[in-house]
């Protein structure tokens, strides 16, 4: 539900919201690709909907060849206050993830919180390959 509803604030309409299977198989397998946060907030503080579980940050380690582990997060649709202090309690040493252009209002707040913009700092774009693209890449 709340994977769909992060897709649906975005502009992502050419993407679909993954298969609950694959979602299964990938993060909660004996080798999971991803893992997930759940913030679930007391009986007593539901949302008008009746719904208990408020947010979710799903997110996968990295390593960064210059400064150790690091953590990518790839999606957050959570409550401020229910954010932790994951990266920190397994040792990484940074927090990545992407902020979409349109969106200042968050960029702003990362910005303001000590965040940095390596794309104008450093230089580094974030790429994708994915279709035939991916295919073609992989035969090289």
């Amino acid at each position: 539900r709340m994977n769909c509803a992060l897709k649906e604030n975005r502009w992502m309409d050419v993407y679909v919201c993954n298969f609950f299977s694959d979602l299964e198989q990938d993060g909660f397998s004996n080798n999971p690709l991803f893992h997930g946060i759940i913030a679930e907030v007391p009986e007593q503080h539901k949302t008008k909907e009746g719904h208990t579980k408020i947010g979710y940050a799903l997110y996968f380690y990295s390593y960064s060849s210059w400064s150790g582990r690091a953590i990518y997060m790839e999606d957050l649709y959570v409550m401020p206050e229910f954010r932790g202090t994951l990266a920190l309690a397994a040792g990484c040493h940074q927090l990545n993830f992407t902020v979409l252009d349109w969106n200042k209002p968050s960029m702003d707040f990362y910005l303001s919180q000590g965040s940095f913009d390596i794309t104008a700092s450093m230089g580094y774009h974030c790429m994708r390959c994915e279709g035939e693209a991916l295919e073609h890449l992989a035969q090289l």
